[in-house]
């Protein structure tokens, strides 16, 4: 390599970018963003955990008595998944079976995106971070041989700390994607559950309703 190339690949190392440690301070900055959501994710779900079998009772109870007031009432108080999307299609029960599938379809949806809000972040980071931790320590061994270039003398103890200083920042990168990956899984999972649940309590209603539509027609035929 000739001298201008030399000193321009020097200049380049010198930049503040092909140091290190920033990689590692956003890391851990990256990690406390994810900390924050998983403890915020938590406690989001284990406000809204409701006895599903239990109001799928109370609901199935009141609906074969047609008491669509009792019904609602088992549903009404609480801020979950399940029972906010149910209830939102029980109070337009008279427009029909079918408009009130609709309006549980539609509702499901939006409490679904509002139980997933965030975990786009933890997937982010379960899938990223180690390619950061990766960059942050594929900077350090570049730095650690341009350190041996300028002192032979202790080249192996130049170049072990430095790869070894280096490898920090991998380590880093894990330690943030492990915690998003299992968050995310689990958090995920509990989306499923809220969402299947959501579908039996909607199938109780619906059932209902058609039962109740079928012996209108019987009766005026």
């Amino acid at each position: 390599m000739n001298e201008p190339s030399s000193k321009l690949v020097q200049e380049i190392l010198d930049l503040p970018v092909f140091h290190a440690e920033w990689v590692l301070y956003l890391l851990i900055g990256l990690s406390i963003i994810s900390i924050a959501i998983m403890i915020e994710r938590l406690i989001f779900y284990q406000r809204r955990v409701v006895d599903v079998d239990a109001i799928g009772k109370a609901l199935a109870k009141a609906l074969e008595k047609g008491d669509m007031r009792a019904a609602a009432k088992s549903l009404e108080g609480r801020d979950a998944l399940e029972t906010n999307a149910v209830l939102s299609g029980l109070r337009a029960y008279d427009r029909g079976p079918e408009s009130v599938e609709d309006l549980i379809a539609g509702a499901m949806g939006r409490e679904k995106a509002r139980y997933e809000r965030r975990l786009q972040f933890l997937a982010t980071m379960a899938s990223n971070a180690p390619y950061i931790g990766l960059f942050g320590t594929v900077l350090g061994i570049i730095r650690a041989f341009r350190d041996l270039s300028t002192n032979i003398a202790e080249a192996s103890s130049t170049v072990m700390a430095g790869i070894a200083e280096a490898l920090v920042a991998t380590a880093v990168g894990l330690l943030v994607a492990i915690p998003a990956v299992i968050a995310y899984n689990w958090f995920k999972g509990r989306v499923k559950t809220a969402t299947t649940d959501c579908e039996m309590l909607g199938r109780i209603l619906l059932s209902n309703l058609k039962a109740a539509d079928a012996g209108v027609a019987a009766e005026e035929s």
